[in-house]
């Protein structure tokens, strides 16, 4: 019964899984102003002239494909953040019990990392927050309890996420510091975090795939670069 039930659960973990869409995708490997690393530690996207003060390690979302998140994370290595989209056990963040310095170590120069993720992801980088220097979630919400840190925090909230709902978020705000800085942006829904299509339950977005990137890399880029200020 045991190796049937683990069996169940990766045979599951393995289907339905978003893939990214090839055509952001194809933007990503053809920018000359990054580069592009399928590493041990995950995928690591990093300024092209190798000037990297500040590090990001990426936790995707539940079931989907990490290269998802490549294009709406590539501004930031343009602007000279090292990210590491990781890539968890099974699909599953809960899965993945390894630590940020898993895959803080795919890039030795960086000594200013923060820590973020999409949906369930973001739930997971709650729990890796306590060795990072800084907290990015997309999409998400803490069920672990950061208040009473000094943490610095940005929640990116979408107007129209069918999933993590203003509700959700609103009701978990009181695990993260009081002045973390909270951002709806508008017309953005649960899958806007991502470039993997449609996702059920999920709202309909209002917001185009290029003012959703610019977006996050403006507000994410802002709050990453206070941290060397």
């Amino acid at each position: 019964m045991l190796v049937l039930g683990v069996g169940g659960i990766v045979a599951w973990s393995q289907i339905g899984v978003m893939p990214a869409e090839p055509g952001p995708l194809a933007g990503v490997r053809e920018n000359a102003a990054i580069t592009v690393e399928d590493a041990e530690q995950g995928i690591v996207l990093a300024p092209a002239d190798g000037e990297s003060e500040l590090g990001l390690v990426f936790i995707p979302g539940a079931k989907v494909d990490p290269w998802a998140y490549a294009a709406i994370l590539q501004g930031l290595a343009e602007d000279g953040v090292t990210v590491v989209i990781t890539r968890p056990w099974l699909n599953l963040a809960f899965f993945d019990p390894r630590g940020l310095d898993s895959f803080t170590s795919a890039a030795p120069g960086v000594d200013v990392w923060s820590v973020g993720g999409h949906s369930l992801g973001g739930v997971r980088a709650c729990q890796l927050a306590a060795d990072a220097d800084a907290l990015v979630l997309f999409g998400s919400y803490c069920a672990t309890d950061l208040s009473a840190s000094e943490l610095p925090v940005l929640s990116l909230a979408g107007s129209d996420d069918g999933l993590s709902t203003r509700e959700k978020i609103d009701a978990a705000r009181d695990q993260l510091p009081a002045d973390a800085e909270m951002v709806e942006i508008e017309g953005a829904s649960h899958a806007s975090f991502g470039d993997y299509g449609a996702q059920a339950g999920d709202g309909t977005p209002t917001i185009s795939m290029d003012d959703m990137h610019a977006e996050v890399t403006e507000r994410a880029g802002a709050f990453l670069g206070e941290l060397v200020r």
